[in-house]
């Protein structure tokens, strides 16, 4: 069987919502021509909860169940690579999927060298080259400052990694079928033993996950005035982002980082102080619904992208936005 096996991850007992987007990616190869069908693959030590109906755009969900793969196999991941190894001698796809997650930027180059195959990370769009028929790959290049497009040559197994936030998560109910793929002897010969895991504690709203986004560039000066927009984040249940000059100039840490070389949201409103909206840090707001820029530089490029701007000083429009929420939330 040829197709492509999406390398789905389980949150909460259930298929996450990153694995939707793979799903979704998978889906715009299938429209382009690519045959085969898509299988989703799962691994955990407990995968009962997963059904069917968790994926659709998945023609098969398939489970692989083993202690050695709790938590997929955290730690040096060997577990969870051997078992999509054999998963993959089994199936035959012509395209495996990850998403970049911790998971997924350590798993999908470690297949793809116990493959011998290439592997394309940090993908902000995938197409089926009509020519080759192979899959061509859009990702960042140059620090984040340009876009290039890859193929992949041979006739090998194409594996890839999905930046999560670029694609939308298939909705609906999947109608797919549902097996279980045996990985005992597979996993085996396991080296590496997860002990135990340390969970980072965090407050508030994940950048990820984030309804509203309140972002900082170089135009704030410095360090400070971030917490004036953590004051509004807060107010409006939000999260707060930052332009990689920001980051980079030691003002946050690069977890806050919004674009090619940080993290792509899908906020219903992104508000931006102090953000010229250079192309890398555009293109990691490409699913924000309304942007609203907040910049003194009515020649900004961020304008060009925003619904709604304001030309003026961030310290005098920021203080009286806030007022105003508050006022507002009582």
């Amino acid at each position: 069987m040829a197709g492509i096996l999406v390398i789905g991850e389980v949150q909460d007992g259930g298929i996450s919502a990153v694995s939707g987007e793979l799903l979704a990616a998978a889906g715009k190869l299938v429209d382009e021509g690519v045959s085969g069908g898509t299988s989703l693959a799962v691994m955990g030590d407990d995968l009962s909860a997963v059904t069917a109906a968790q994926a659709p755009g998945a023609d098969r969900v398939i489970r692989m169940s083993d202690p050695a793969l709790r938590d997929e196999g955290t730690g040096g991941y060997d577990a969870p690579v051997l078992a999509v190894a054999a998963l993959n001698e089994s199936i035959s796809p012509d395209i495996i999927l990850f998403a970049k997650t911790d998971f997924g930027a350590v798993a999908g180059p470690r297949l793809a060298f116990k493959l011998g195959v290439a592997v394309a990370q940090d993908c902000i769009d995938v197409a089926l080259d009509s020519e080759t028929g192979r899959v061509a790959v859009t990702r960042p290049v140059f620090g984040g400052n340009a876009l290039g497009i890859y193929d992949f040559n041979g006739d090998g197994t194409q594996v890839a990694t999905i930046r999560p936030g670029v694609f939308d998560p298939v909705e609906g109910e999947g109608s797919g079928t549902i097996e279980d793929f045996d990985v005992s002897n597979a996993v085996s010969g396991v080296r590496a033993v997860l002990v135990e895991t340390v969970v980072q504690e965090s407050e508030g709203v994940r950048l990820e996950d984030a309804d509203v986004i309140i972002s900082g560039g170089r135009g704030l000066g410095g360090p400070a005035p971030f917490e004036q927009l953590q004051e509004l984040a807060d107010l409006l249940g939000g999260a707060v982002g930052a332009s990689r000059a920001a980051c980079d100039a030691g003002w946050v840490d690069h977890s806050y980082q919004i674009g090619l070389t940080g993290k792509s949201v899908k906020p219903t409103v992104y508000l931006s102080f102090g953000i010229s909206g250079a192309s890398q840090h555009m293109a990691g707001l490409s699913g924000a619904r309304n942007i609203v820029a907040i910049n003194k530089d009515g020649d900004a490029n961020i304008f060009k992208s925003a619904r709604f701007g304001v030309i003026g000083d961030w310290e005098k429009v920021l203080p009286a936005f806030t007022a105003t929420v508050r006022d507002l939330a009582g």
